[in-house]
């Protein structure tokens, strides 16, 4: 069995071609754990739904028009996806509350970086995304939590993941509001420039987002893939790539059971109208106990597959 002191053996001189692959599925089966356990903390929250798809997105692509390598992206991209795994210590009264949160409760949000970091204190991967995980919600005007960091003293990783998670929380509906279009987030970070954002990454993230570099990410939960929309709570289903025709769906949010079927025609889902061959989620009449988190295996292993691929080129 490898284990973390191995590793660390490894990275410091050369081993066996053997050894290294063995090294190289340790490093795999780590980060996809990791990545497992974030996607069934975003799972508690019924509004969240391909929140670290969206933000493993925006940031990889950020990081690759801010000049980044591609290896140096991906990373960032995997950070995205873990930014928010300390939210496992966020009780559900919070994490579920249909409504804005007091000030009690959202101080009891801003645990969720710390509490990250300190679950990653001592794993073999940590540095490859502590940075974000600490402090995605640091402000260059000093404003920002956990340690109120301002302008350069915030890591890159945290600068690019803080933009593209608060631009993912504006365009992304909640109980209490829609999602916003993605022009007026783009204007809300383009007022905060050098403020709530880092400007020159802001910047690039507005341009790129006036080119259209996010309109196939806004609202999705996989390449090609749209939510989908519960009759009753909006836009809250998580569809796969190999979800098939008829099969049951649990809204995380009311508990409906619906059923997934391919129509023709139109179809009215964020951010546009789509036409032709489309997906809709069909209620049954039934209710669930609870819905059931499942993590995509298949999403979470193609950026695994990308970070390993460029890692061991």
């Amino acid at each position: 069995m490898v284990n973390a002191a191995m590793l660390d053996a490894a990275q410091r001189h050369e081993q066996s071609p053997a050894l290294q692959r063995e090294l190289q599925q340790y490093r795999q089966a780590l980060l996809t754990s990791l990545m497992t356990s974030a996607a069934m903390v975003e799972a508690r929250d019924p509004y969240t739904g391909g929140h670290l798809w969206r933000v493993a997105r925006f940031s990889m692509t950020l990081a690759e028009h801010a000049g980044l390598d591609a290896l140096e992206s991906t990373r960032i991209g995997i950070a995205g996806f873990l930014h928010d795994i300390g939210k496992i210590a966020i009780p559900d009264a919070v994490l579920r509350k249909p409504g804005k949160l007091t000030d009690d409760e959202f101080a009891v949000i801003k645990t969720h970086p710390e509490v990250g970091a300190s679950m990653l204190a001592g794993h073999p991967l940590a540095a490859l995304v502590e940075p974000a995980v600490l402090w995605h919600h640091e402000m260059p005007n000093g404003r920002g939590y956990p340690q109120q960091l301002r302008g350069d003293a915030i890591p890159l990783d945290a600068r690019i993941v803080g933009i593209c998670d608060a631009f993912d929380a504006m365009t992304s509906t909640r109980p209490y509001r829609a999602g916003m279009p993605i022009e007026k987030a783009l204007e809300i970070i383009e007022q905060q420039l050098g403020e709530q954002f880092d400007a020159t990454l802001g910047r690039l993230f507005v341009d790129l987002g006036r080119a259209g570099a996010w309109q196939h990410i806004v609202g999705h939960s996989d390449d090609g893939i749209p939510l989908g929309v519960c009759p009753a709570c909006g836009p809250t289903l998580v569809r796969t790539q190999h979800t098939s025709d008829g099969e049951t769906v649990t809204c995380p949010a009311c508990f409906a059971q619906l059923q997934w079927q391919q129509e023709e025609g139109p179809a009215v889902s964020a951010p546009s109208i789509q036409q032709g061959r489309h997906w809709r989620a069909v209620p049954t009449g039934q209710r669930a106990l609870f819905a059931v988190a499942q993590p995509d295996p298949q999403l979470i292993n193609q950026l695994v597959q990308r970070w390993a691929a460029l890692k061991d080129l």
